[in-house]
């Protein structure tokens, strides 16, 4: 259990860091820019998954649940400083997660509890998917490194039908046969490469 809590957050670190690579790349002009998610501007995406890293300290550190979080992250968490809200976010989700014994505890989410290695294994394909996403948007590399797609590959894979139902997600589409897995990952979540 040791090794794959250590490799987990190894992923994490990296999905994280890929991400803060993708904002620190945004041009000014950028922000306003529409991104493969088509309901949301490149600061959109930004804010989403800020927002989603300010989630984990309350979750994770505090024992917090959805309830009592309550809309304290709903709206423009990023301010006039959207690399810094983003930087601040992402550093204390990397803390919050690496706590000792963080990753044994359970998490209560909205769809119930869930064991926090569940939690951030979801994190990280979540960092990893809307890294292609800012990518494609800025004109940044849309390789993604296989290490983190596989990961995510091999997360998504078992709920990828119910992430469609729910309305949040495109529905998969057929990805070119033979193709990789970057493009299979993609395709699974409704996004063409």
């Amino acid at each position: 259990m040791e090794k794959d809590v250590a490799t987990l957050l190894s992923r994490h670190a990296e999905a994280l860091a890929l991400f803060t690579d993708r904002v620190h790349a945004v041009r000014t002009d950028q922000w306003d820019d529409p991104t493969p998610c088509t309901e949301w501007s490149v600061r959109d995406l930004v804010n989403h998954l800020t927002a989603e890293q300010l989630w984990v300290p309350d979750l994770v550190t505090d024992g917090a649940d959805i309830g009592e979080v309550g809309d304290a992250y709903d709206g423009d968490v990023l301010g006039s400083r959207p690399r810094a809200g983003w930087d601040a976010a992402s550093r204390a989700a990397r803390r919050a997660f690496a706590e000792p014994g963080a990753l044994e505890q359970t998490v209560r989410l909205s769809y119930g509890e869930t064991p926090a290695v569940a939690y951030c294994a979801q994190m990280v394909a979540d960092a990893v998917v809307h890294s292609w996403d800012l990518s494609r948007a800025i004109g940044a590399p849309e390789r993604l490194p296989e290490v983190l797609v596989s990961f995510a590959l091999d997360e998504v894979t078992p709920y990828a039908a119910e992430l469609a139902k729910s309305g949040l997600f495109a529905p998969p589409i057929e990805p070119p046969p033979g193709d990789s897995h970057q493009t299979r990952l993609l395709a699974l979540l409704g996004r063409r490469a």
